[in-house]
């Protein structure tokens, strides 16, 4: 075949197009196998901080079996376990159900000194992107224990100092319930208060990002109002 003809071109073409069509797929069948177990481990690590616990990658999800002892969904009317859910595994119920689109209402459990901890996931918008994270609340269904929270694309130094420790700190000890009446966890700008609601302070020049915190506990947490009233009586 001639090589200066267009009928040349046009196979090359298709062939480079081909190889290179069959590489990209390879190479993504490849690695999505890793990919996944990386966002596993992602989620475990997540979780476990929520419990104070910062586990290196390596040992994350050793120590994430050892300690959460239950996982399932539970009905967000009744606040009662549904018994069918429940496993611990990344590929039970629990973990795998999407939060976002509220296809379920996960729950995990730990104990941690002696008293039950209940895990919840929370999801929420800040500035530029979603926010989310992990409640873990004492087995009195009222006191928070820890709290993690992550983004996609808040601003560093602003909206990303959500992350940061200092800010998860606040959380601890402070009560979902006031009276038996939910009244979530408020997130101020810093100097200000509220009443009869517990409440830190927000992100300085991180305000949107702060109310979008808030938002989320408020309204994520709120889903599990009627499970947390049912560990408030058992108490």
């Amino acid at each position: 075949m001639k090589t200066e003809k267009n009928t040349y071109t046009i196979i090359y073409a298709s062939i480079m197009v081909l190889l290179v069509a069959l590489g990209l797929s390879f190479t993504h069948q490849a690695l999505s196998e890793k990919q996944k177990k990386n966002v596993e481990i992602d989620k475990m690590q997540q979780i476990l901080r929520s419990l104070k616990i910062d586990a290196p990658t390596d040992k994350a999800q050793t120590i994430y079996n050892d300690l959460i002892s239950d996982a399932y969904l539970i009905d967000i009317e009744s606040g009662t376990k549904k018994e069918t859910s429940s496993g611990t595994q990344p590929t039970d119920s629990a973990f795998v159900v999407n939060v976002t689109n509220r296809e379920g209402f996960p729950i995990y459990e730990a104990e941690i000194d002696g008293d039950k901890k209940y895990i919840l996931p929370m999801n929420g918008k800040g500035l530029w992107g979603p926010i989310w994270g992990y409640l873990a609340i004492d087995s009195n269904g009222s006191t928070v224990y820890g709290v993690d929270f992550g983004h996609d694309s808040e601003t560093p130094g602003l909206g990303a100092e959500i992350t940061t420790e200092n800010f998860r700190d606040q959380f601890e000890g402070k009560e979902l319930f006031k009276d038996g009446e939910f009244k979530s966890i408020a997130v101020v700008k810093k100097g200000k208060s509220v009443s009869n609601r517990d409440y830190v302070d927000g992100i300085s020049g991180g305000t949107i990002t702060s109310k979008g915190v808030d938002a989320m506990l408020y309204d994520s947490v709120g889903d599990y109002e009627n499970f947390l009233k049912n560990l408030t009586v058992s108490k």
